[in-house]
Order: C-alpha cells, then structure tokens, then sequence
C-alpha cells in the first residue's frame, strides 16, 4: 500500500499504480522474450488488465473486497523505499469459511497457506519473489486484529499464525518486521476464488516427473502431462505428503513451478478471439482478491498488471527464505540470519538475489523442484 502523505514521503501514482517517490538504484536491462510471472495472484491481475478495458468496470470493481491496512498499522512501519520499485505482500488464504468448508475443520478461522513476499524493481524488467514457509518460526511483532482487538507479541510464533490471529494487516506487520521493507500493496486468493480462476480459464497444462498421490489434498496423478482442473490443481498446490520430504519446503517447490504454468497459460489467451471468455476470467480473478484498499480498483489493478508485462523470464528470481530445521521441533524451520540478511538487502538495494543467499538453506534440499514442470 502506496504511502499516505506525512511530508517527507509522498505518494505519486504512475500508469495507475500507487508508487512511492524517492530513489532506488537500477540493475541493467537486458530485451528478452517477455513472461508475465508473479505470485499466487498474478494470473488474476494480468487477467484485469486485459479484460478490464472496454467491459463492466463497475461489476469487476464490485467483485474486489479491499482492507485499509494503512489505517490499522499507522506509523510504526519501514520508511518507503521509493523509486518506482514496488513490494507486494501476497496471500492464499487456508480459510476454512462458506464453500471452503469442504477442505475441512481447520482451529481458527483462516490461516495464510501460502506467502510470497513479491518485489517488482524500479525499471519493471526484474523481479524477486521470496516464499515465506508457513511453518517458519519467528518473532511476530505486536499488532491488531481485524476487529481492532488486540494481538500480542510473540517469540518464536509461527509465520501464519499472524494471518490467523490478526488477519492481513497483522500478516504485513510481520513481514515488515522480518524484512525491515514496507509492503506497497496486499493482495489474498482463497481456495473457491482460485479453483473458480483455474477452470474458467480450462485448466491448467503441468507435467509431473513421477506420479503424485496424496488422499489430504484429494490429489492422485500418474506421471506424466495433464491439463489440471480447479480441483486438482488446488490439490497440487496444497500437497505436502505426495513431493519431495513430505515438508512445507518441498510443496513451495511445487507451487513455484505451477504458478509460472499458470502465468504461460494465461499469456495464451486470445483477448481479441474470445472476449466473453477474457470477461469471465477478469470475473473469476477479481472475484477471488482481497488486496489492500488503495489497490481495490480495477483502475489500480490494471496498473498494477502493466507493471508486469515486462518482466524477462531469466529476469526473475523465485526463491524461498533460506531456512534450516528448528533444533528444538523439527517439524519448524527458522531463518537463516545471515542468508536471509542477503536476500532482504539485494531487493532494497534492486539486485538479483546472490546464490549464496540461498546455498545452504534446508529448502534446496526439499527434492521437490523437479516434481512439476
């Protein structure tokens, strides 16, 4: 969420995207064949762009549910780091409400499945994207929840009980306080909301190396290609027992490999051929977001989805936190200090992420990466 005015740091808006003012330093460009990749929600905002232009602007902005995460944190936050660069916090939520009941009781309300920490560089030709381990065990920050109740600090608290505890604002506060970098934008997908994207775009094509069968994720797959609906594609997604160690290290693998799948498959669509079918999936993907509420607007989103088209496919560095197993509950994992102090200043500073961030992290090592391609 782009910074609210307060003298120093004032916020301007470039094609539609809240961007802070200030500097950043740039890394070479390089003209490559373009690829649209981003987070979990990526798909859905490259979907905005192109279907949003010349249809029912009014319905589509109808669909989005935004959360004023600037209100509920106020001051006490990273300074921006300006620029045109641009840090997305994003989301899939493991709620267990309404049409997602049938994944399960779950305790609490809603838990964040997924996280990925996004950062769009100042020339948009680069990216990062960091895959936080919802099993990370960290230093959660004091903070309130959605109901302006209050949550507390907590040592040693596991990455996604923020979003359970205190929802997206509470989720940002913790990612801020890891990375000492302020989330310009939020943005959620929930399972029904992503289900509903995959098979209004008619599934999507994956090839598995070996066959994957995990019955908790209602997943069964021989080896080979298939064209996932909805359904399975969630369970691919989801799937933890059927890849690599059986780890949350080894399915962030898997969802790393799928999104950029979906993101292929969605830069295919025709929108000049088929605009019913390029509606309906700007319906499907605006439906399935929460985002901050500067970005709930298809105005912004669209913005937010040109800032992407650029982006070279070897310009983009997907990488989870580095992390080893926690020594007192190997079921946990925990930062690396150092590793993950490379990984936090490359992205202020607008650099690659160095492989020697990542070498020794326990997710290199989750043997899941070749699983799906």
């Amino acid at each position: 969420m782009a910074h609210e005015s307060t003298g120093e740091q004032a916020a301007t808006r470039r094609g539609g995207v809240l961007r802070a003012t200030g500097r950043r330093r740039r890394p070479p460009s390089r003209r490559r064949r373009a690829l649209r990749v981003t987070a979990w929600s990526g798909a859905a905002l490259v979907l905005v762009a192109a279907g949003g232009a010349g249809y029912a602007w009014h319905a589509l902005n109808g669909n989005l549910s935004g959360v004023d995460i600037n209100a509920a944190l106020g001051g006490d936050r990273p300074d921006d780091r300006p620029g045109g660069s641009l840090d997305l916090l994003v989301l899939g939520s493991d709620s267990r409400d309404g049409d997602n009941a049938a994944y399960g009781a779950d305790e609490g309300t809603a838990r964040s499945d997924t996280a990925m920490i996004v950062h769009i560089a100042a020339d948009h030709r680069s990216a990062s994207v960091v895959s936080v381990p919802r099993d990370t065990l960290v230093d959660r920050p004091q903070c309130r929840g959605a109901d302006g109740s209050a949550v507390p600090a907590a040592e040693r608290a596991m990455f996604n009980e923020s979003y359970a505890l205190g929802g997206p604002a509470c989720a940002v506060k913790t990612v801020e306080a890891m990375t000492d970098i302020r989330m310009d934008h939020y943005l959620e997908v929930d399972f029904t909301g992503f289900k509903k994207l995959i098979d209004t775009l008619g599934g999507v094509e994956v090839t598995t190396s070996r066959a994957v069968h995990d019955p908790s994720s209602r997943l069964d797959l021989e080896a080979g290609t298939h064209t996932l609906g909805g359904e399975q594609a969630l369970g691919l997604v989801r799937t933890r027992k059927g890849v690599g160690d059986g780890s949350d290290l080894g399915r962030i693998q898997v969802q790393q490999a799928f999104v950029k799948a979906l993101v292929k498959q969605v830069g295919d669509v025709d929108a000049l051929g088929n605009p019913k079918k390029l509606y309906d999936l700007a319906d499907a993907g605006t439906s399935a977001l929460t985002t901050d509420s500067e970005l709930a607007s298809v105005d912004r989103l669209a913005g937010l989805a040109r800032a992407l088209k650029g982006i070279d496919a070897d310009r983009i560095d997907m990488v989870t936190l580095p992390v080893e197993y926690d020594s007192a509950d190997p079921n946990r994992v925990v930062p690396l200090p150092a590793q993950s102090r490379q990984v936090w200043q490359a992205i202020k500073a607008d650099k690659p992420i160095p492989a020697s961030a990542t070498a020794d992290s326990a997710a290199t090592e989750a043997e899941a990466g070749d699983v799906v391609r």
